[in-house]
């Protein structure tokens, strides 16, 4: 098995990208600090659309899917799942709330994965929730024609139980020093946890759940605000793409991570960024309408109501279509389509 130190990147040189991007990121959790003490019952709403926004996107990109009005529905707890993928959708539900209510005393261990895992699969009836692969799997793709072919072998199920027990350990022992910046130790913890891929399924669900986990323990409380799993699964290949270079010599421990942490911080600081937005929206006293309008001039390309209401969370539905109406009237946008598929732009 591989050795598992990452007490080794502490005399590690990080190249101006990562580092400026690190610097960046203390620069918007200082200002967001601000933000929740100064204004905190606006950010109610952002907390609700963030839940539901990466409950979907987290299994969306492992093709676990339902209806808009049954997410929502599922997230509030209002109905209970009708089928197997929303049993796996209200388990992440479940998981992302414990996390979100109680980081604080859920201790990076083994034992805590695998309740997490446990939970993950809680109203599931795959008999695999908290319990680690006892099969080989592949991390494997799909060529052009269709054909598949493994990309990397993570570790053998014998391997396994004491390999997430020694990324845990050496992750605690380095951040407790405050030697390697967390920003630095989540994403090299998180790519590690996938090589080793120590489930037989829920491997991908886990590491998001595990790295917003992590990011609240140190502090960085960004997601439980802005969605990181949205954003993730907006740019599905560049994840998957740092993923793969990080690969290359990871059982020799001579793999370079740094593609990976660049992922990962530029996913976190566009967070950072989004929330500044929206909580500025949030904060404007003037009309509905006036604050939509803003929202939509802010946008580049094609948006939906859907984005327009995340944009802003203090105005009410009825408020948004209304503005959106009046704004297409006044030739201020131009909308596309109809019904569902209905999009916006901004008049020439």
């Amino acid at each position: 098995m591989r050795n598992f130190d990452y007490s080794n990147l502490i005399n590690k040189s990080w190249d101006n990208e990562i580092l400026g991007l690190v610097a960046q990121i203390h620069e918007y959790k200082a200002r967001q600090e601000l933000y929740l003490k100064q204004q905190p019952m606006q950010l109610d709403r952002l907390v609700e659309i963030a839940i539901v926004q990466s409950t979907e996107a987290s299994n969306e990109i492992e093709g676990i899917r339902t209806t808009n009005t049954r997410l929502k529905q599922l997230c509030a707890d209002k109905t209970t799942p009708h089928n197997r993928d929303e049993e796996e959708i209200i388990g992440y539900r479940d998981v992302l709330n414990t996390i979100h209510e109680s980081y604080e005393f859920i201790p990076l261990t083994a034992n805590h994965i695998l309740q997490l895992h446990r939970d993950l699969y809680k109203y599931s009836e795959k008999n695999i929730g908290g319990s680690f692969k006892n099969t080989q799997n592949y991390i494997s793709a799909a060529d052009a024609d269709g054909n598949s072919y493994v990309l990397f072998t993570p570790l053998a199920p014998f391997e396994t139980p004491e390999a997430i027990d020694r990324i845990c350990e050496s992750y605690n022992r380095v951040i407790d020093t405050q030697e390697v910046d967390p920003l630095i130790m989540i994403p090299t913890f998180i790519h590690d946890f996938l090589c080793i891929h120590p489930f037989n399924d829920g491997n991908g669900r886990m590491s998001r759940l595990l790295t917003t986990l992590l990011l609240y323990r140190s502090d960085y409380v960004i997601g439980r605000y802005i969605s990181l799993e949205s954003k993730i699964a907006k740019n599905k290949a560049l994840y998957y793409n740092a993923l793969s270079e990080c690969q290359q010599g990871w059982y020799e421990g001579t793999e370079d991570p740094s593609p990976f942490i660049k992922y990962l911080l530029r996913t976190i600081l566009a967070a950072y960024r989004d929330f500044e937005e929206r909580i500025e929206i949030a904060a404007d006293k003037s009309t509905a309408y006036d604050i939509v309008k803003q929202a939509a001039l802010n946008k580049l390309g094609k948006f939906t109501k859907a984005d327009i209401m995340d944009l802003c969370p203090t105005v009410g539905r009825a408020s948004v279509e209304n503005a959106l109406k009046k704004l297409v009237e006044e030739n201020v946008l131009v909308r596309h389509g109809s019904g569902r598929a209905t999009f916006y732009t901004k008049s020439e």
